[in-house]
This record gives C-alpha cells, sequence and structure tokens, in this order.
C-alpha cells in the first residue's frame, strides 16, 4: 500500500530547495521551451523567490510518497485571500495519486453543502459511519492533464 504524507517545512530546508529547484528548472524548460542554460534557474529562483511561503506571510507544505520526496505547494497569505503557489509533483509521481476526493457534512451545515456542489461534488452513499454524517459527497480528479478546462 503507498503511503503518502505532507509536512509543513521552512523554503530554505535542505529538502525544500531540492523540490523549489526541480520546480523552477520545469517551469524554465516550459516557458523557453528548451533546456535550461547555465544560471537561468538560479536567476529565476532569485527574482522569484520563496522565502515568503513562511509564517506569518504563508506555508510550504512538501509531500513524501512512501517516505520519498514527491513534491510541494505553497501558499501566500493576502488581506482577503490566498495564492495556491509552487504546486509541483515530481515526474516519477504524477498521476500516482488519489483519483477523487470525498468528504461528509451535516444537514444543517446549508452553506457547505451549496458549496461543495458549486464545486464540482456529487452527493453520493455513505461511506463512514461518522456519528454527525449525514450527507456524503464527492468529486472526481481528472485522470489526464487533457481532462482539466483549460480556460480559452
Amino acid at each position: 500500500m503507498t503511503t503518502w504524507s505532507i509536512h509543513r517545512t521552512a523554503p530554505d530546508a535542505a529538502d525544500a530547495r531540492v523540490v523549489l529547484h526541480e520546480y523552477m528548472t520545469e517551469m524554465v524548460r516550459r516557458w523557453h521551451g528548451r533546456p535550461e542554460r547555465p544560471g537561468e534557474v538560479s536567476a529565476a529562483l532569485a527574482e522569484s523567490p520563496s522565502d515568503d511561503l513562511a509564517a506569518p506571510t504563508g506555508l510550504l507544505l512538501l509531500a513524501r510518497r512512501d517516505g520519498r520526496l514527491a513534491g510541494c505547494a505553497g501558499l501566500r497569505w493576502r488581506p482577503s485571500w490566498a495564492e495556491l503557489t509552487r504546486v509541483y509533483v515530481r515526474p516519477a509521481h504524477r498521476g500516482a495519486g488519489a483519483d477523487r476526493i470525498r468528504l461528509d457534512t451535516r444537514t444543517d451545515l446549508v452553506e457547505a453543502r451549496a458549496l461543495y456542489a458549486r464545486h464540482g461534488y456529487r452527493e453520493i452513499p455513505a461511506f463512514n459511519a461518522d456519528r454527525y454524517a449525514q450527507h456524503w459527497f464527492e468529486k472526481l480528479l481528472p485522470a489526464r492533464v487533457d481532462d482539466v478546462a483549460v480556460p480559452r
């Protein structure tokens, strides 16, 4: 059985530096449509640093699959919103996660149920016996990049 874990870390921690460098390397390659040139990734990291992905301005999460570093995601706090950034999954781990998200809620949490429905969650039969659960929802995740709606 595959085990996934998520841990908050400092952007300057050794594993964070490794995965953020890999993230930026991929960003540089995709932007230019070619392999990165010497110094290009370091310049991009300096131009767009991740040091604010730590309290109080943000956070950085590292994902591990079976104990191996698998990816990262960051949040930057803004006055009334948060920015999701630095979302990266190492190639060997892409497509290896869950294919759906499930949750449960109560009847009296009307706003929560409306939020879930508005974001594509569908009500399903009970999948647990939580004593406070009265409604169960599921959202299927895209299996491939081609399945993701991209605005044009």
